[in-house]
C-alpha cells in the first residue's frame, strides 16, 4: 500500500474513533451530569463540612464558618454516644449477618431442589418481604411486637406472659435483628439459588459415586464453588446492616435509652439538630468503616485461584 494511501487510512480511523467517543461520551453525559449534581458535590461537601464548625445557623454564610481540622472527629472519638451506636451497630452485623446468610442458604438448597412450580411459589414467598416498603413492613411488626400484640396474644394462650419487646431494653435490638433478617432473607437466597444452579451436577454426581454423604459433598464442593457468590452476599448484606435506619426509625426511635441507636439514626439525629460539621464527620467515618469491612471480607471469603 503507497505510503499516501496508509497515512489516508490512519487518518480516517482516527477521525471515526474520536466520533465514536464523542457519541460515547454523549450518551454518558446525562449520567455524569446527574451523578456530579446528585453525588460527587454533596459528597465532596460534606466532606469539606466535616472539617468546619457548620451549624444551622451558619447556612446564609456558610463561606464563614470555622475550619476546626479533625476536632470533630476527636470530638466523636469522645462522644460516648457515637461509641455507644458503633457498638450497637457491630452487634447488629455480627449476629446478624451470619445469621441471615445460614437461613439464606438454607432456603436456597431447599429451593435448588423439588418440584419446579411449587419452588417458584416459595421463592415468590420468601422474597414479598424484600419488595414490600421497609416503613409499611416496619409498621406491621411494630403492632406484632407491642405489649398487647399479636405475639404476646399468641404466647398468652400458653400461659406465657411476654415483655413488652420494643420499650426493653434486653428485647428491643433483637427483635429489630428478627426482623430485619426476615425481611432481608430473600435477597441472599436467590442470589444463593443462582450461585447453586451454576454448579456442575457432573461433580456432585462423580462424588456420590465415590462414596460421598450430601454433607460432604455441601462441605468439599458446594461451599468452595459458592465462595464468589458468597462473598457477594456477604458484601452488600454487610453495606445494608452497617447503615440500618429505617428499621430503628419507625419501630423504636433508638430507644429505649439507646439500646437501638445505630450509627446512621446518630447522623441523622446530628443534622436534625443542626450539627452539620460533626453528623459529616460521623457519616464519613460510617464510610471508612464500611470500607474496611468490605475490604475484609474480600480478602476472607476471595477465591484461592
Amino acid at each position: 500500500m503507497p505510503a499516501r494511501q496508509q497515512r489516508s487510512s490512519e487518518d480516517s480511523g482516527k477521525v471515526l474513533r474520536r466520533r465514536q467517543t464523542l457519541l460515547a461520551w454523549g450518551f454518558a453525559l446525562p449520567f455524569v451530569v446527574i451523578f456530579c449534581v446528585f453525588m460527587l458535590v454533596p459528597l465532596l461537601s460534606s466532606m469539606a463540612m466535616s472539617f468546619t464548625d457548620i451549624t444551622s445557623r451558619d447556612l446564609r454564610t456558610p463561606f464563614n464558618v470555622n475550619v476546626v481540622g479533625i476536632d470533630q472527629y476527636l470530638a466523636l472519638a469522645k462522644d460516648p454516644r457515637f461509641l455507644h451506636s458503633l457498638t450497637v451497630t457491630g452487634i447488629f452485623v455480627i449476629v446478624g449477618l451470619p445469621i441471615t446468610i445460614a437461613i439464606a442458604m438454607a432456603l436456597a438448597v431447599a429451593l435448588n431442589k423439588g418440584s419446579r412450580h411449587l419452588n417458584a411459589f416459595f421463592r415468590a414467598l420468601y422474597y414479598a418481604p424484600v419488595v414490600a416498603s421497609v416503613v409499611a413492613v416496619s409498621m406491621v411488626w411494630r403492632y406484632i411486637l407491642q405489649s398487647d400484640g399479636l405475639l404476646n396474644s399468641i404466647l398468652s394462650v400458653f400461659g406465657v406472659q411476654g415483655p413488652d419487646w420494643l420499650h426493653d431494653t434486653r428485647f428491643a435490638l433483637p427483635a429489630l435483628m428478627v426482623m430485619t433478617i426476615w425481611r432481608n432473607t430473600g435477597t441472599l437466597m436467590i442470589i444463593f439459588l443462582a450461585g447453586l444452579q451454576s454448579i456442575p451436577t457432573e461433580l456432585k454426581e462423580a462424588a456420590a459415586i465415590d462414596g460421598a454423604g450430601k454433607w460432604r459433598i455441601f462441605r468439599s464442593i458446594t461451599l468452595p464453588l459458592m465462595r464468589p457468590t458468597i462473598l457477594l452476599g456477604a458484601v452488600l448484606l454487610s453495606v445494608a446492616y452497617l447503615q440500618f435506619f429505617e428499621e430503628s426509625f419507625v419501630m423504636t426511635q433508638g430507644g429505649p435509652l439507646d439500646s437501638t441507636l445505630s450509627a446512621a439514626y446518630y447522623v441523622y439525629q446530628k443534622f436534625g439538630f443542626g450539627q452539620y460539621g460533626i453528623a459529616s464527620a460521623a457519616s464519613w467515618v460510617l464510610f471508612a468503616i464500611i470500607a474496611a469491612v468490605s475490604v475484609l471480607q474480600f480478602r476472607v471469603l476471595k477465591s484461592e485461584d
